[in-house]
């Protein structure tokens, strides 16, 4: 039995003959998470329609779908090199509160996802509150501090309650060179073995947010307006990313890696200058 739940919005969307796959949206008003129930195998989940490598990865996104044109058109795409430029927010000015608990850990393809609707997270910023849809990773990292890039970078997606503001903290992670890692992440890949699968699902250990909200909220954040960095490559977005990437230990990368692979989109052009893919097409 598959079971679709898709608003208003993504319906007309999809009557338009515009595509909904797996993607940084997932869990948002526009796009819905699709499960198929299959009663010799358990729950599993639809997969991502693109990839990273060949004419599914991100130099062909556009040619995937018409509504994938941002990726070659959009000039304030992610993900960017982080440097002087861009703007920081104080410490404590983003307000994370998630409540602890065990959630759903999904393989689609495209990326690792611990699904977080309905479990209350939120994220205040300037009396705004967003709440958490779900988190992923990316390997290696997306965004780069200085041209530097990072072992891993997990996204928490926010959504108003309306639907018309996304918000996405994006935690960049360094490889520890003890034992010292950030017990969230350990927690909630502990069990990633068990979706080495691309449609596979499982439940999560517990998963405690304390610590890691704490962390986050004793540094500045960049900030910025940019964009999906899956397709459909929708703009508009408000990134918050650490300054400071947390610790990570070796054992827990390398499980992850194994299971992801490489799912990190090249470094887009300085934010309103044109798309990369424009400029390479016109020479």
């Amino acid at each position: 039995m598959l079971l679709v739940r898709l608003p208003a919005l993504a319906v007309a969307l999809v009557g338009l003959g515009m595509s909904v796959s797996a993607s940084c949206l997932r869990g948002t008003e526009f796009e819905r998470r699709h499960y198929t129930y299959k009663r010799a195998e358990g729950k599993t989940v639809e997969v991502s329609k693109f990839g990273y490598t060949g004419l599914q990865g991100p130099l062909n996104w556009a040619g995937l779908s018409a509504d994938n044109s941002d990726c070659r058109e959009g000039n304030n795409q992610s993900p960017i090199n982080l440097n002087s430029k861009i703007g920081r927010i104080a410490p404590g000015t983003m307000k994370l509160s998630i409540p602890n608990g065990a959630a759903e850990l999904e393989n689609l393809g495209s990326t690792v996802e611990v699904v977080m609707e309905g479990l209350n997270g939120t994220l205040t910023l300037e009396n705004k509150t967003f709440d958490l849809q779900q988190f992923h990773f990316h390997t290696p990292s997306e965004h780069r501090i200085d041209e530097e890039h990072f072992p891993l970078e997990m996204h928490m997606v926010h959504q108003t309650a309306d639907g018309s503001d996304t918000a996405v903290v994006a935690v960049l992670f360094q490889l520890s060179e003890g034992r010292k890692s950030t017990p969230l992440v350990k927690s909630a890949l502990a069990k990633v073995h068990d979706v080495a699968t691309p449609g596979s699902v499982t439940e999560t250990c517990e998963l405690d947010f304390s610590k890691f909200v704490k962390a986050l909220s004793k540094q500045e954040m960049f900030r910025y307006t940019g964009s999906l960095t899956t397709p459909p490559c929708k703009e508009g977005l408000t990134f918050l990313i650490n300054t400071e990437p947390l610790k990570l230990d070796i054992k827990t990368y390398n499980n992850v890696k194994k299971v992801i692979k490489f799912n990190s989109r090249y470094t887009q052009n300085d934010l309103g200058q044109e798309n990369l893919l424009k400029v390479g097409c016109a020479k």
